[in-house]
Parts: C-alpha cells; sequence; structure tokens
C-alpha cells in the first residue's frame, strides 16, 4: 500500500464573504493573529507527516507564493539587524516543506480545482485541505487522523464533523451503510444539503479528506452540477461505484474561516492560547464585556 506523502489545498476562489478586503489580498491570507489562515493549513500537513505540498491558486494570489518562498532581502535585513528569532521563523517552512503552485485558469469549482493536481498527485493517494475550514486537536492533527483511516481501511476517507439539526441544510451529509457510533463508517452514498427530514445522518463533511487517484478519471468525466461547476461530491458518489468510501468523525476543534464569525472566534481563541497574548486578550475581553 502506498503512502499518503502528498496534500493538495485549494486556494484559487475570490473569497468574496471577505471583501472589500479579498479585491486586493487572498482570503487565505487573512491573519489569524500574525500569521496568515494558510500557514496553519501548512502546518496542519506537515504535522500529519506530509512531504509535499501542492497549493492551486489563480494569478492574482501570487502573494501566496511570496509567503511560502525565501525573501533574501528581508533574511538579509534580519540577519545584519542581529534578529535571530524573526529569521528563523522567516525561513522555517521554505527549509521544512517542499511546497509547489498551479494555477485553476477558471473558477469551475472544487471538483475542476482537484483535477489541476492530477500530475503533481502522479497516482497515488492525496490528501485534501480545504483553507475554509481550520483545526485544532488536542493531540493527533487531523489530516494525521485521516492518514491512519486510509492505512487500516486502503480507501477513500471523507472527514466529518456531527452538525447540529438545523444545520445540515448547509453541508454535504453522508449516509452510512449501517448505523453505527463508530468513528469510522462505510459509506453508502453522500446528499448534498438536505432538508433536515431527508438526511440520513448529521455527519457533514468537513474540508478534509485522504482520495484515491481513482478520483481523477471520474473528475474528467463529471457533467457540470450546481452552479454550473465541477462538484467533486458528485464525483465522490461514482468512486463508491466501484471502491469504498469511508468516513471519520474528525477528533477537534473546527473554526469556518469562510465566515466572519469563524474568522473572529479564531483570532480570539488563538490568541488566548498564546503564552505571549493571553494576558492582553483576557484584559481586552475583560474591558469589553464590562463596557
Amino acid at each position: 500500500m502506498e503512502k499518503v506523502r502528498k496534500a493538495v489545498i485549494p486556494a484559487a476562489g475570490f473569497g468574496t464573504r471577505f471583501l472589500p478586503f479579498t479585491k486586493a489580498v487572498p482570503k487565505e491570507m487573512l491573519p489569524i493573529v500574525d500569521t496568515p489562515t494558510i500557514e496553519y493549513i501548512v502546518r496542519e500537513a506537515m504535522d500529519s507527516g506530509i512531504e509535499e505540498i501542492l497549493i492551486i491558486i489563480n494569478a492574482e494570489k501570487e502573494c501566496i507564493r511570496t509567503h511560502f518562498g525565501h525573501n533574501f532581502v528581508l533574511e538579509d535585513f534580519l540577519l545584519d539587524k542581529n534578529k535571530r528569532a524573526e529569521l528563523a521563523m522567516v525561513r522555517d517552512l521554505p527549509l521544512k516543506i517542499k511546497i509547489e503552485f498551479t494555477y485553476q485558469l477558471e473558477q469551475l469549482g472544487l471538483g475542476d480545482a482537484v483535477l489541476c493536481a492530477e500530475k503533481f498527485v502522479q497516482n497515488e493517494p492525496f490528501a485534501l485541505l480545504l483553507g475554509d475550514d481550520l483545526y485544532v486537536s488536542k493531540s493527533v492533527p487531523v489530516t494525521k487522523q485521516l492518514i491512519d483511516a486510509y492505512e487500516q481501511t486502503h480507501s477513500s476517507i471523507l472527514g466529518t464533523l456531527e452538525v447540529l439539526p438545523e444545520e445540515v441544510s448547509r453541508y454535504g451529509i453522508c449516509n452510512p451503510v449501517q448505523p453505527s457510533s463508530e468513528r469510522l463508517v462505510q459509506l453508502k452514498s453522500v446528499i448534498e444539503k438536505p432538508s433536515i427530514e431527508q438526511a440520513p445522518s448529521r455527519l457533514a463533511i468537513g474540508g478534509r479528506y485522504v482520495l484515491t487517484p481513482a478520483i481523477f478519471d471520474l473528475l474528467k468525466t463529471q457533467p457540470k452540477g450546481a452552479g454550473g461547476e465541477i462538484q467533486l461530491t458528485d464525483s465522490i458518489l461514482r468512486l463508491m461505484e466501484s471502491e469504498k468510501v469511508y468516513s471519520l468523525k474528525i477528533d477537534g476543534k473546527r473554526y469556518d474561516i469562510g465566515s466572519k464569525k469563524g474568522f473572529l472566534e479564531a483570532t480570539v481563541d488563538f490568541a488566548l492560547s498564546r503564552d505571549d497574548l493571553k494576558e492582553t486578550m483576557k484584559e481586552i475581553l475583560h474591558e469589553k464585556i464590562k463596557s
């Protein structure tokens, strides 16, 4: 069985929910305190044992490429000023992980974005991490949880979270082969944004996947679906006809960075988790609550 060594991060969308900021700067570069959101995604992949990452961008997002490369002018400046900690910070990622980039030329949906990764993946299983979903886990990184499940099943894995009944209509909801309280269950289908009456479960796809390379042949022949886009979920449904597909209930806290509420919550929580900022954030929150 081939090891999951590669990860794909789609980052070519326009991020219209964060306009006007995203007119000039990609939503993936929105900082949670002092770190771009996409860096947290990359570090999750690294901490999960991923060796190579492909980030899919559009022509207006070159600053993402800049962020993950060397800035020799800045590095020379920091070296000259003897700012060793800051120098290590900006050199860290370029030295530790191989990151490649490719372009999604048209906004034709997540399925089309994944198809852009076929040459990079080269017939290997791969992790797919969506940038709108940021996770914090107490022990095992979320992507590593999915990789471990893949090593157990040798099948595609959809990371899921259990959502409230009133939220099921916002997600792709998994339909298990049989009801089970286990974290890892085989699926017979996925239903996109069902009503609560139609929902077979409350297991919502949560922006983390491990997929077998068989998905690419299906994406190439996938008719356009909702919104005139190539839907990844539609191809995963077809994949179930020839391979087993499982869902794994994710153990971790999810932040929906695609929403302003999720972004603000992440900013507060991440600041509170840092020794250098938690007392300052507590003070700010205390003063705001008092007033």
